[in-house]
C-alpha cells in the first residue's frame, strides 16, 4: 500500500511538473497543458480563452470540467450561443454511453437555446444545427439514429470549413460514435483516419486529433499505426487525466506493459489530484489497464495491492448516469481475474460475492467460481454456478438489458460450462464450446478485458496432450493480445512438448524480458529462467 501511494506520488511530480506547485489549483491550468486547440466565436472576447479551454476539455473527455466551463461562459456573456451547444456537447458522451431520456431533455433544451440566441456566423449556426441533430425528435427516437444523423451533419460542417480542426476532430469523432455496434469492415475508422491523419501532419498539439486517431486504432490489426499517437498524447495534455491513461489502450494492445503501467499510473495520479473537478471517476478506467499489465508482466504483489487499495476506497456516486459504482465493478473483476491468471484454483472456487454488485457483476463472480470448482473436479458445484449466471442473464433479459451485456453474460456461461463438460470427460464437446467463442472474438477483444478464449482453448488443448495444435492456437492468441504472460508460457511448453526447443526458448525468451521489471515468483517465470539456462549450457558445449 505504500509503496503504492509513493509510486502515485512521483508520477503526479513527473506527469503534471509543468504545474506541481502545492499552491496550485484547478484555475491554473491553460490551454498548453490540455493542448492546442483554436476555436474562435462571435462570443465576447473576454470568455474566448474559456471557450477554448472548455473544447480542449472536451476532446480529452473531461466531461464535467467542461460542463462547468461553459456554464460559467453563459453566465459572463448572456448572449454567448455557443456556449449552450458546449454544454450539450458535455452532456454527451459519446464513446461510451447512450444519453437517458432525462439527459437527451437537458441536451435538447441547451441545443434550442443555442438557437435562439441567433448564433452570428454560419460556421456556429452549422455546430449547432449538428447537435440539433443528434438531441431533437421524440424520446423514443433510437441512439444509432441521432448519432448517424450528427455524423451527417458534422460532416457538412467539416466540408464547410476545411481549415478548421475543431471540425475535423468532432465529424471524425461521430464517425467512431456513430460506428454500428460489432462493425467488421472498419469503414468508418477508416474515413475518421484519413480526417485525423491529415491534421495530425501539420498540428501535432492538438488533443482532439490525437485523441481520437487512438480510438480510432484501437482494434489488434490497426493498434501500430496508433503508437505515435499514443507517444504524443501525454505529453501535449498532461493535465487531463484521461490524455495520460488514453496511451495504454495502444500500449495494451500491442503488449508494451511498461509503457502500459507508466501511463496508468500517471493517469490515477492526476485523477485523485483533479478529485475536486470530477476527475475520480477517470482512476477506475485506469486501474482496469493497469492491473491487467501488472499482471501480464509478473508484478502480480502490485496488482494484489490494487485490489487492497480498492478495498478502502469509499464508494463513488453513480458516474454519468450509468447506474453503477465503478469501484465495486473493479473490484468485482480483478478478484475473479487475479486467481483465474494465476491457475490458482482453489481461490477462484472460494470467491465469495462482492456486496453491493450490480447482478451484471456477479456473473463474473459466478463464472470465476465455476471454472474453478471445473478445475478442481467439482463439476456438480460448478453447474449450480453455471445455474446462477443463466438466472441472471434471464432476469436481466427481461429488464430489457443492452445487447453486450447479455452477450457478456453468456459468454461467461459458455465458458464455465466449456470447463465443466471437459471436467466431466465431454472433452470435444468443451474444444467446441471455446473454438465457437474464440472465433466470434476474433478482432473484437478489448486489451484490458477477462481471460481470452482461444488461450483458454489452448490451455485445454494442451491438457488433453495435444502440443501441436495447442501451439498453434497460442501463437493465434499472440497475434491479436501480444506479450500475455500465459499464452507465450503456453506456448513455450506446448513448443517444448513438440521437440520444438528453438521455439520455445524464444517464447520463454520473451516472457522473462516482460517480467525484467517484476520480483514475481510465478512458477512459470522460474522454469522458463531454469530452461533458458539449460539451452545456454547446450549451446555454449556445440
Amino acid at each position: 500500500m505504500k509503496l503504492f501511494s509513493v509510486i502515485l506520488l512521483t508520477l503526479v511530480f513527473c506527469a503534471l511538473r509543468a504545474f506541481a506547485d502545492d499552491a496550485h489549483h484547478h484555475e491554473d491550468l491553460t490551454p498548453e497543458q490540455l493542448g492546442t486547440v483554436h476555436f474562435p466565436v462571435s462570443c465576447s472576447p473576454s470568455v474566448q480563452q474559456s471557450f477554448e479551454r472548455g473544447v480542449a476539455l472536451l476532446h480529452s473527455f473531461w466531461y464535467e470540467q467542461a460542463e462547468t466551463t461553459f456554464q460559467q461562459i453563459a453566465k459572463e456573456d448572456h448572449q454567448c450561443a455557443m456556449a449552450h451547444w458546449g454544454i450539450a456537447m458535455s452532456l454527451w458522451h459519446q464513446l461510451w454511453n447512450h444519453p437517458d431520456e432525462k439527459t437527451v431533455e437537458r441536451g435538447r433544451s441547451e441545443a434550442d437555446a443555442a438557437d435562439a440566441f441567433r448564433p452570428k456566423t454560419e460556421r456556429e449556426r452549422d455546430y449547432i444545427a449538428a447537435i440539433n441533430a443528434f438531441y431533437s425528435g421524440p424520446s423514443t427516437r433510437k441512439y444509432q439514429t441521432r448519432a448517424t444523423d450528427y455524423s451527417k451533419a458534422m460532416q457538412k460542417v467539416y466540408q464547410r470549413n476545411p481549415q478548421d480542426y475543431e471540425a475535423a476532430a468532432f465529424y471524425a469523432l461521430s464517425l467512431l460514435a456513430s460506428e454500428p455496434d460489432n462493425a467488421s469492415n472498419q469503414g468508418n475508422r477508416k474515413k475518421a483516419a484519413a480526417v485525423l491523419e491529415e491534421v495530425f501532419a501539420v498540428e501535432p498539439n492538438h488533443p482532439g486529433v490525437i485523441h481520437y486517431l487512438i480510438h480510432t486504432y484501437d482494434t489488434q490489426d490497426m493498434a501500430p499505426l496508433g503508437l505515435p499517437a499514443a507517444r504524443r498524447y501525454a505529453q501535449i495534455a498532461p493535465a487531463a487525466p484521461h490524455a495520460l491513461h488514453m496511451p495504454s489502450h495502444i500500449f495494451a494492445r500491442l503488449g508494451l506493459w511498461q509503457d502500459d503501467i507508466n501511463s496508468n499510473l500517471a493517469s490515477i495520479a492526476a485523477s485523485r489530484q483533479y478529485a475536486e473537478m470530477g476527475g475520480e471517476g477517470h482512476e477506475f478506467h485506469a486501474m482496469d489497464f493497469l492491473f491487467y499489465a501488472y499482471m501480464q508482466s509478473g508484478r502480480e504483489k502490485d496488482a494484489n495491492h490494487l485490489i487492497e487499495e480498492i478495498k478502502t476506497m469509499p464508494p463513488m456516486k453513480d458516474m454519468y448516469g450509468m447506474g453503477f459504482d465503478p469501484r465495486i465493478s473493479k473490484l468485482v473483476a480483478f478478484e475473479a481475474s487475479y486467481p483465474l491468471e494465476l491457475h490458482k484454483w482453489q481461490q477462484a472456487a472460494a470467491l465469495e460475492l462482492v456486496p453491493g454488485a450490480a447482478s451484471e457483476d456477479e456473473s463474473i463472480t459466478h463464472w470465476a467460481r465455476a471454472i474453478g470448482m471445473a478445475h478442481l473436479g467439482k463439476a456438480a458445484e460448478a453447474r449450480k454456478e453455471i445455474a446462477e449466471i443463466e438466472s441472471i442473464r434471464k432476469k436481466l433479459s427481461e429488464q430489457k438489458k443492452s445487447k453486450p451485456t447479455l452477450e457478456a453474460i453468456d459468454q461467461d456461461r459458455k465458458q464455465a460450462k466449456a470447463w465443466t463438460e471437459y471436467s466431466e470427460g465431454r472433452k470435444d464437446h468443451a474444444i467446441s464450446l471455446l473454438r465457437s467463442i474464440a472465433e466470434k472474438n476474433s478482432g473484437v477483444y478489448q486489451a484490458s478485458d477477462q481471460i481470452p478464449a482461444r488461450e483458454m482453448l489452448a490451455d485445454m488443448l494442451l491438457e488433453m496432450n495435444r502440443p501441436t495444435d495447442a501451439l498453434a492456437e497460442y501463437q493465434a492468441d499472440l497475434k491479436t493480445n501480444p506479450n500475455r504472460f500465459d499464452s507465450l508460457y503456453g506456448a513455450a511448453r506446448a513448443a517444448q512438448q513438440g521437440g520444438q526447443d528453438e521455439k520455445a526458448s524464444e517464447f520463454y525468451a520473451q516472457l522473462v524480458k516482460n517480467c525484467e521489471a517484476s520480483n514475481s515468483e510465478r512458477p512459470e517465470l522460474t522454469e522458463a529462467k531454469v530452461w533458458l539456462a539449460k539451452q545456454q549450457n547446450v549451446n555454449a558445449k556445440k
